[in-house]
Protein backbone atom coordinates (compact mmCIF):
# COMPACT_ATOMS: atom_id res chain seq x y z
CA UNK A 1 0.00 0.00 0.00
CA UNK A 2 2.80 2.24 0.42
CA UNK A 3 3.19 2.07 -3.53
CA UNK A 4 -0.30 3.50 -3.61
CA UNK A 5 -0.12 6.01 -0.74
CA UNK A 6 3.41 7.47 -3.26
CA UNK A 7 1.21 7.42 -6.76
CA UNK A 8 -1.56 9.64 -4.43
CA UNK A 9 1.33 12.09 -3.55
CA UNK A 10 3.00 12.37 -6.71
CA UNK A 11 -0.41 12.56 -8.49
CA UNK A 12 -1.26 15.63 -6.24
CA UNK A 13 1.94 17.44 -6.77
CA UNK A 14 1.34 17.01 -10.32
CA UNK A 15 -1.88 19.27 -9.80
CA UNK A 16 -3.97 15.83 -10.29
CA UNK A 17 -6.59 15.28 -8.63
CA UNK A 18 -7.82 12.28 -9.58
CA UNK A 19 -5.70 8.87 -9.41
CA UNK A 20 -6.75 6.00 -10.97
CA UNK A 21 -6.16 2.26 -8.85
CA UNK A 22 -4.68 -0.30 -11.07
CA UNK A 23 -3.93 -3.78 -10.28
CA UNK A 24 -0.63 -3.30 -10.60
CA UNK A 25 -0.47 -0.76 -7.66
CA UNK A 26 -2.10 -3.53 -4.87
CA UNK A 27 -0.50 -6.78 -6.81
CA UNK A 28 3.21 -7.04 -6.25
CA UNK A 29 4.93 -10.09 -8.22
CA UNK A 30 8.21 -10.35 -8.08
CA UNK A 31 9.14 -8.86 -11.59
CA UNK A 32 7.59 -5.74 -9.92
CA UNK A 33 8.13 -5.91 -6.19
CA UNK A 34 11.90 -7.30 -6.71
CA UNK A 35 11.44 -9.06 -3.31
CA UNK A 36 12.17 -12.63 -4.39
CA UNK A 37 12.78 -15.62 -1.85
CA UNK A 38 15.73 -14.68 -0.03
CA UNK A 39 16.22 -18.31 1.41
CA UNK A 40 15.20 -21.91 0.44
CA UNK A 41 12.47 -23.19 3.02
CA UNK A 42 13.45 -26.72 4.95
CA UNK A 43 10.41 -27.94 6.20
CA UNK A 44 11.24 -31.68 7.43
CA UNK A 45 9.03 -33.74 5.83
CA UNK A 46 7.09 -31.31 3.71
CA UNK A 47 6.42 -32.87 0.42
CA UNK A 48 6.09 -30.48 -2.42
CA UNK A 49 3.13 -29.37 -4.44
CA UNK A 50 2.88 -28.03 -8.44
CA UNK A 51 -0.07 -27.46 -10.22
CA UNK A 52 -0.42 -26.92 -13.67
CA UNK A 53 -3.02 -24.16 -15.00
CA UNK A 54 -4.78 -24.21 -18.32
CA UNK A 55 -2.81 -20.81 -19.56
CA UNK A 56 0.58 -22.20 -18.81
CA UNK A 57 1.48 -20.96 -15.72
CA UNK A 58 2.86 -23.67 -13.08
CA UNK A 59 2.18 -23.13 -9.16
CA UNK A 60 4.42 -24.60 -7.08
CA UNK A 61 3.91 -25.19 -3.13
CA UNK A 62 4.72 -27.29 0.08
CA UNK A 63 1.68 -29.64 1.90
CA UNK A 64 3.26 -30.76 5.76
CA UNK A 65 0.98 -33.40 7.33
CA UNK A 66 0.60 -34.42 10.76
CA UNK A 67 0.18 -37.69 11.58
CA UNK A 68 -3.72 -38.11 13.15
CA UNK A 69 -4.51 -34.84 11.65
CA UNK A 70 -7.96 -34.57 10.83
CA UNK A 71 -8.20 -30.66 9.65
CA UNK A 72 -6.26 -29.40 6.51
CA UNK A 73 -5.40 -25.72 6.28
CA UNK A 74 -4.79 -24.05 2.83
CA UNK A 75 -3.20 -20.56 3.71
CA UNK A 76 -3.09 -17.99 1.13
CA UNK A 77 -0.18 -15.25 2.12
CA UNK A 78 -0.52 -11.37 2.21
CA UNK A 79 1.20 -9.52 -0.72
CA UNK A 80 5.01 -10.34 -0.76
CA UNK A 81 4.32 -13.62 0.58
CA UNK A 82 6.67 -16.69 -0.49
CA UNK A 83 6.54 -19.79 0.79
CA UNK A 84 10.58 -19.91 0.83
CA UNK A 85 10.36 -16.67 3.05
CA UNK A 86 7.99 -16.77 5.62
CA UNK A 87 6.78 -20.27 5.53
CA UNK A 88 8.13 -21.76 8.28
CA UNK A 89 6.77 -19.26 10.24
CA UNK A 90 3.23 -20.12 9.33
CA UNK A 91 4.22 -23.79 10.27
CA UNK A 92 5.65 -22.67 13.31
CA UNK A 93 2.90 -20.72 14.42
CA UNK A 94 -0.11 -23.62 13.16
CA UNK A 95 2.14 -26.54 14.61
CA UNK A 96 0.55 -26.17 18.27
CA UNK A 97 -2.96 -27.14 16.26
CA UNK A 98 -2.10 -30.30 15.21
CA UNK A 99 -3.16 -29.28 11.39
CA UNK A 100 -2.10 -30.36 7.46
CA UNK A 101 -0.66 -27.26 6.44
CA UNK A 102 -0.91 -26.37 2.94
CA UNK A 103 0.88 -23.42 0.76
CA UNK A 104 1.11 -22.50 -2.50
CA UNK A 105 2.85 -19.50 -3.76
CA UNK A 106 0.80 -16.99 -6.16
CA UNK A 107 1.89 -17.09 -9.66
CA UNK A 108 4.06 -14.44 -9.85
CA UNK A 109 5.55 -15.12 -6.97
CA UNK A 110 8.40 -17.11 -5.14
CA UNK A 111 8.14 -21.03 -6.83
CA UNK A 112 5.08 -20.47 -9.56
CA UNK A 113 5.26 -18.69 -12.58
CA UNK A 114 2.86 -16.60 -14.89
CA UNK A 115 1.47 -13.19 -14.15
CA UNK A 116 -0.98 -12.27 -11.27
CA UNK A 117 -4.31 -10.58 -11.71
CA UNK A 118 -7.17 -10.60 -9.56
CA UNK A 119 -9.08 -13.02 -11.79
CA UNK A 120 -6.70 -15.79 -12.02
CA UNK A 121 -5.48 -15.33 -8.11
CA UNK A 122 -9.14 -16.26 -7.34
CA UNK A 123 -9.19 -19.34 -10.31
CA UNK A 124 -5.88 -20.47 -8.82
CA UNK A 125 -6.71 -20.39 -5.44
CA UNK A 126 -10.24 -23.05 -6.45
CA UNK A 127 -8.50 -25.31 -8.50
CA UNK A 128 -5.73 -25.38 -5.46
CA UNK A 129 -8.71 -25.84 -2.66
CA UNK A 130 -10.34 -28.35 -5.80
CA UNK A 131 -7.14 -30.23 -5.20
CA UNK A 132 -6.70 -30.62 -1.70
CA UNK A 133 -10.43 -31.16 -0.94
CA UNK A 134 -10.29 -34.53 -3.38
CA UNK A 135 -7.39 -35.46 -1.17
CA UNK A 136 -9.27 -34.54 2.21
CA UNK A 137 -12.89 -34.68 1.67
CA UNK A 138 -14.93 -31.82 3.49
CA UNK A 139 -11.88 -31.40 5.73
CA UNK A 140 -10.07 -28.32 3.86
CA UNK A 141 -10.14 -24.85 6.06
CA UNK A 142 -9.01 -21.90 4.35
CA UNK A 143 -6.85 -19.12 6.06
CA UNK A 144 -6.05 -15.72 4.28
CA UNK A 145 -3.64 -13.02 5.47
CA UNK A 146 -4.30 -9.63 4.04
CA UNK A 147 -4.51 -9.48 0.41
CA UNK A 148 -4.56 -13.19 1.06
CA UNK A 149 -7.94 -12.73 2.68
CA UNK A 150 -9.79 -11.57 0.13
CA UNK A 151 -8.45 -15.06 -2.11
CA UNK A 152 -9.85 -16.86 0.89
CA UNK A 153 -13.20 -15.17 1.24
CA UNK A 154 -13.55 -16.07 -3.04
CA UNK A 155 -12.95 -20.11 -2.19
CA UNK A 156 -15.12 -19.81 0.49
CA UNK A 157 -17.82 -17.96 -1.21
CA UNK A 158 -17.95 -20.52 -4.30
CA UNK A 159 -16.57 -23.46 -1.94
CA UNK A 160 -17.82 -25.57 1.22
CA UNK A 161 -15.06 -24.79 3.14
CA UNK A 162 -14.77 -26.89 6.65
CA UNK A 163 -13.69 -23.29 8.06
CA UNK A 164 -12.42 -19.88 7.24
CA UNK A 165 -9.81 -17.60 8.96
CA UNK A 166 -9.44 -14.17 8.06
CA UNK A 167 -6.36 -12.49 9.32
CA UNK A 168 -5.73 -8.92 8.78
CA UNK A 169 -8.59 -8.34 6.42
CA UNK A 170 -10.67 -5.44 5.54
CA UNK A 171 -13.92 -4.39 3.66
CA UNK A 172 -13.03 -3.41 0.53
CA UNK A 173 -10.00 -2.26 -2.31
CA UNK A 174 -11.71 1.03 -2.45
CA UNK A 175 -11.19 1.36 1.16
CA UNK A 176 -7.75 0.08 1.60
CA UNK A 177 -6.58 2.93 -0.75
CA UNK A 178 -8.66 5.43 1.06
CA UNK A 179 -7.00 4.51 4.21
CA UNK A 180 -3.48 4.51 2.86
CA UNK A 181 -3.94 8.10 2.31
CA UNK A 182 -3.49 10.80 4.99
CA UNK A 183 -6.68 12.83 5.92
CA UNK A 184 -4.72 16.35 4.74
CA UNK A 185 -4.42 15.12 1.34
CA UNK A 186 -8.09 13.30 1.30
CA UNK A 187 -10.12 16.77 0.43
CA UNK A 188 -7.81 17.40 -2.84
CA UNK A 189 -7.73 13.63 -4.10
CA UNK A 190 -10.43 11.57 -5.97
CA UNK A 191 -9.69 8.18 -6.00
CA UNK A 192 -11.19 5.62 -9.23
CA UNK A 193 -10.18 1.90 -9.08
CA UNK A 194 -9.99 0.13 -12.00
CA UNK A 195 -13.14 -2.08 -12.74
CA UNK A 196 -11.37 -5.68 -11.81
CA UNK A 197 -10.50 -3.95 -8.31
CA UNK A 198 -14.18 -3.40 -7.44
CA UNK A 199 -14.28 -6.64 -7.32
CA UNK A 200 -11.93 -7.19 -4.41
CA UNK A 201 -15.36 -6.81 -1.88
CA UNK A 202 -14.95 -9.14 1.46
CA UNK A 203 -18.36 -7.56 2.87
CA UNK A 204 -20.20 -8.65 -0.58
CA UNK A 205 -18.07 -11.70 -1.17
CA UNK A 206 -18.62 -13.03 2.57
CA UNK A 207 -22.30 -12.03 2.80
CA UNK A 208 -22.95 -15.85 1.36
CA UNK A 209 -20.87 -17.68 3.68
CA UNK A 210 -21.82 -19.52 6.00
CA UNK A 211 -18.76 -21.65 7.41
CA UNK A 212 -17.81 -21.38 10.50
CA UNK A 213 -15.55 -18.68 10.68
CA UNK A 214 -12.57 -16.99 13.03
CA UNK A 215 -11.20 -12.80 11.70
CA UNK A 216 -7.98 -11.90 13.63
CA UNK A 217 -6.87 -8.75 13.63
CA UNK A 218 -4.07 -6.42 14.94
CA UNK A 219 -4.64 -3.59 17.40
CA UNK A 220 -2.49 -1.44 16.32
CA UNK A 221 -3.29 -2.62 12.22
CA UNK A 222 -3.04 0.66 10.86
CA UNK A 223 -2.68 -0.93 6.66
CA UNK A 224 -6.30 -2.68 7.42
CA UNK A 225 -7.28 -1.18 10.98
CA UNK A 226 -9.61 -3.23 13.36
CA UNK A 227 -13.11 -0.94 12.65
CA UNK A 228 -12.95 -2.36 8.95
CA UNK A 229 -11.85 -6.09 9.91
CA UNK A 230 -15.56 -5.45 12.37
CA UNK A 231 -17.73 -4.51 9.69
CA UNK A 232 -16.81 -7.31 7.56
CA UNK A 233 -17.20 -9.67 10.72
CA UNK A 234 -20.79 -8.09 10.87
CA UNK A 235 -21.26 -8.98 7.16
CA UNK A 236 -20.86 -12.62 8.03
CA UNK A 237 -24.45 -14.55 8.56
CA UNK A 238 -22.42 -17.58 9.66
CA UNK A 239 -23.83 -19.01 12.63
CA UNK A 240 -20.54 -20.08 14.31
CA UNK A 241 -18.18 -16.58 14.09
CA UNK A 242 -15.43 -14.96 16.15
CA UNK A 243 -13.51 -11.60 16.06
CA UNK A 244 -10.79 -11.63 17.80
CA UNK A 245 -8.05 -8.42 18.67
CA UNK A 246 -5.05 -9.17 19.20
CA UNK A 247 -3.31 -6.86 21.61
CA UNK A 248 0.23 -4.86 20.59
CA UNK A 249 -0.25 -6.92 17.12
CA UNK A 250 0.14 -4.98 14.06
CA UNK A 251 -0.42 -5.63 10.48
CA UNK A 252 1.54 -8.63 9.67
CA UNK A 253 2.57 -10.08 13.26
CA UNK A 254 -0.84 -11.51 14.51
CA UNK A 255 -0.10 -15.52 13.44
CA UNK A 256 2.96 -14.89 15.44
CA UNK A 257 1.46 -13.47 19.03
CA UNK A 258 1.57 -15.81 21.29
CA UNK A 259 -1.87 -14.68 22.41
CA UNK A 260 -3.22 -15.65 18.65
CA UNK A 261 -2.67 -19.37 19.37
CA UNK A 262 -5.09 -19.47 21.99
CA UNK A 263 -7.80 -18.30 19.87
CA UNK A 264 -6.59 -20.40 16.31
CA UNK A 265 -5.88 -23.66 17.53
CA UNK A 266 -9.45 -23.61 19.61
CA UNK A 267 -11.68 -22.90 16.83
CA UNK A 268 -9.16 -24.86 14.06
CA UNK A 269 -10.90 -28.02 16.57
CA UNK A 270 -14.33 -27.39 17.44
CA UNK A 271 -16.78 -29.45 16.65
CA UNK A 272 -18.53 -27.00 14.38
CA UNK A 273 -15.46 -27.36 11.66
CA UNK A 274 -15.59 -30.87 11.07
Amino acid sequence: MRTTLLFAMLALLAGCKTITVEERHLIRPDALSGQAPKQHLDLPGAKEMELARPEGAVLKGVLLEKPGAKLTVLYFGGNLFHIDDAGDKVAKALAPCNVNLAMMDYRGYGRSSGTPTVANMADDALAVFDYLDQRYPGAVAVHGQSLGSFVAAQVARHRNVAGLVLESTTTNARDMVNNSIPWYFKPFIRVELAPSLLAADNTAQLSHVQAPTLMMTGEADEVTPPALAQKVFEALPATHKRFVVTQGAGHNNVLSNPATAGALCPFLHAPAML
